[in-house]
C-alpha cells in the first residue's frame, strides 16, 4: 500500500505558487457553497508517520480557507477525564455540524495503531477496534457526513532525514521530541501495522488517500486538491456515499395477532402498605449501592421508553429519590433542535453519557428513532433499519467501557391509557400531560406495538437487555423496576445482597 507513496514526487517552486492560488480560491469557493447548502458536514481524518507533514498541511488548510468555519481538533494519548468513558466520546464531541469542516488531527486511528506497535493489546484486540471504527464511518456517511482519510507517509530514511534537518533549524527543533526518536525506532513494526489498519477501513465509503510527505509542495496540492474534488462533486450530488447494509427485513405480524407486549399479566397489584414498606427497603438498598466503592469504576445509563401516560415520570422521580443528587442527571428526550438535526441522530445522546461514579436516566431516548420516528415517518426506511445495528454498537461501547446499561419499557394496555388520559384531561394541575399528539398517537397503537415488539427483538442484548414491565398498576411497575435496577447492579459489582453495617 505504501510503495506508490515512495517513489519521489516533486513540485517546482514556480508551479506550486501558480497551482497554489487557483487551488485557494477554489477551496475558499466551495468552502462558503457547502456552508449555505447546509447539508452535509466534512470530516477530514489526518492520521500518519511523524514527520510526513500532517500539521503543516492542517495549518494550510486554515489558511487557504476561512478558519471560522473550520473546527480543528488534534488528540494526544486519553486525558482523566476521559477515563471512564467510552473511547469514541471524546470524538463525538467535535463532530462538525452540517456546513462545516472539522479536521480530526491524530484521529480515533491513533491509539488502537499505537497499542498494537507497543504490544500493548494483541490482535484480536486490534481487529476488534478496527471493526469498530468501520462500523462509526459507515455510520457517519449513512448520516450524510462527507469522510476524507489522509494519511501522510515518508520512508524510514526520509523520516530520520527531516528529523535531523528540523533539530538542525533553531525555529523548529522544538517539533522534534525524544517521543518521536522513540518511536521512530519501532518505523518497521509501525508500517506492518498500519498496513493492516489501512487495508481493513480503505473501504468504499471511507477510502484512505495516501500521500508521499516528503516534498512539501506535492504533499500540499496533492491533499488540497483531493479536498477540492471530494467537496465539489459532493456539492454537485456526487459519490453521497454508498448504500448501507441493512439488517434482514423485519418479520411481517404473527398469523394469530399476538405480539409480544400482548403476552404479560397486566393484572399485577400491589397494596399502598406492602408498597411503601418495599418502596423504602428498595431505595436504601439502591443508596447503598451507589455509595459502593466499585461504583468508582462503573456508570450507570438508565432508558426508559413506554407508551404515553405508562409511568415513565413518577417511575424516575422514585429511582432518583434514592440517589445523591450530585450523582446524577435526568434528560428528558423531545424532539430534536436544529441544533441537534445538524449531527448525526446519535450525538445529542453521546454528550449527556456520565462518568465513573454517576448515573444518567434518560426519559424517552435514541429508540425514537425505531418508535416515533419509524412509526410516523420521520425518518427514511433506511435509516431505522440500520438503526438496530448502530444502537447495540453504541450500547456495547457503553458497557466496555463500564456502564450498566438498564433498559425499562412501561407497557400499558390501550383501556388502561384512555382512562389516564381522562384522568390528565379532567384534573387542572394535570392538563400539561396530555397534548393533541397523544390521542393522535392512540390511533396508530397497533404501528407501535409492533415497533416495540421488534425493537425488543433486535436490540435486548447479553450488555444491554430490556426488561419489559407491565405497568397498569403504577405501584407495582415502580417496585419492580427498583427490584430489577438493584439485582443489575449487584450483578455488575459480582456481589451478594449488600446489607446495612451495624453501628
Amino acid at each position: 500500500m505504501f510503495e506508490s507513496a515512495e517513489i519521489g514526487h516533486k513540485v517546482g517552486k514556480k508551479e506550486f505558487k501558480e497551482r497554489e492560488a487557483v487551488l485557494r480560491e477554489e477551496l475558499l469557493r466551495v468552502q462558503y457553497e457547502l456552508l449555505a447548502h447546509a447539508k452535509f458536514p466534512v470530516i477530514i481524518v489526518v492520521n500518519g508517520v511523524d514527520g510526513a507533514g500532517k500539521g503543516e498541511t492542517v495549518n494550510l488548510f486554515n489558511e487557504w480557507m476561512d478558519p471560522r468555519h473550520i473546527r480543528t481538533e488534534a488528540f494526544g494519548a486519553i486525558s482523566g477525564e476521559e477515563h471512564g468513558l467510552p473511547e469514541m466520546w471524546r470524538f463525538w464531541q467535535v463532530l462538525p455540524a452540517k456546513g462545516h469542516l472539522g479536521i480530526l488531527f491524530g484521529s480515533w486511528y491513533t491509539d488502537p495503531i499505537l497499542a498494537r506497535v507497543m504490544g500493548h493489546e494483541k490482535t484480536a484486540r486490534f481487529v476488534q477496534r478496527l471493526e469498530r471504527i468501520r462500523q462509526h464511518e459507515r455510520m457517519l456517511v449513512a448520516e450524510g457526513a462527507l469522510l476524507i482519510k489522509f494519511w501522510f507517509h515518508l520512508s524510514k530514511a526520509a523520516a530520520r532525514k527531516r528529523f535531523k534537518i528540523l533539530e538542525a533549524d533553531p525555529k523548529n527543533a522544538w517539533r522534534v521530541t525524544p517521543q518521536d526518536w522513540e518511536r521512530h525506532k519501532q518505523y518497521d513494526g509501525f508500517i506492518t501495522v498500519t498496513e493492516q489498519a489501512l487495508r481493513k477501513t480503505s473501504t468504499g465509503e471511507a477510502p484512505w488517500l495516501v500521500i508521499e510527505g516528503s516534498d512539501p509542495a506535492y504533499r500540499a496540492l496533492t491533499a488540497g486538491q483531493h479536498l477540492l474534488d471530494a467537496m465539489t462533486q459532493r456539492l454537485a450530488g456526487q459519490n453521497s456515499g454508498v448504500p448501507v447494509s441493512a439488517p434482514a427485513p423485519v418479520p411481517p405480524p404473527a398469523i394469530d395477532r399476538r405480539t409480544l407486549l400482548g403476552a404479560f399479566d397486566y393484572q399485577r397489584s400491589l397494596g399502598l402498605k406492602a408498597y411503601q414498606r418495599r418502596l423504602e427497603e428498595l431505595q436504601g438498598r439502591l443508596n447503598l449501592l451507589m455509595r459502593d466503592p466499585r461504583m468508582r469504576e462503573r456508570s450507570i445509563v438508565l432508558v426508559f421508553e413506554g407508551m404515553d401516560a405508562a409511568g415513565k415520570g413518577s417511575t424516575i422521580r422514585r429511582v432518583t429519590q434514592a440517589m445523591d443528587a450530585r450523582q446524577y442527571h435526568v434528560v428528558p428526550v423531545a424532539a430534536p433542535t436544529e441544533e441537534e438535526r445538524a449531527q448525526p441522530y446519535l450525538w445529542r445522546f453521546w454528550r449527556h453519557l456520565p462518568r465513573h461514579g454517576h448515573a444518567v436516566l434518560f426519559d424517552r431516548s435514541w429508540y425514537g428513532r425505531v418508535l416515533v420516528e419509524r412509526v410516523e415517518g420521520f425518518c427514511a426506511e433506511s435509516d431505522w433499519m440500520r438503526a438496530y445495528d448502530e444502537i447495540n454498537a453504541f450500547e456495547e461501547q457503553l458497557a466496555e467501557s463500564g456502564a450498566v446499561v438498564v433498559k425499562f419499557m412501561m407497557a400499558i394496555t390501550p383501556d388502561e391509557q384512555l382512562r389516564r388520559f381522562n384522568e390528565r384531561k379532567a384534573i387542572p394541575f394535570k392538563n400539561f400531560k396530555i397534548t393533541d399528539d397523544d390521542w393522535r398517537n392512540r390511533e396508530k397503537w397497533p404501528e407501535y406495538e409492533r415497533a416495540i415488539g421488534d425493537m425488543i427483538t433486535r436490540t435486548s442484548t447479553d450488555v444491554a437487555p430490556w426488561q419489559v414491565v407491565a405497568s397498569n398498576d403504577k405501584l407495582f411497575s415502580r417496585i419492580e423496576v427498583l427490584t430489577h435496577l438493584c439485582a443489575r447492579l449487584q450483578q455488575a459489582f459480582g456481589a451478594k445482597a449488600l446489607k446495612k453495617k451495624k453501628r
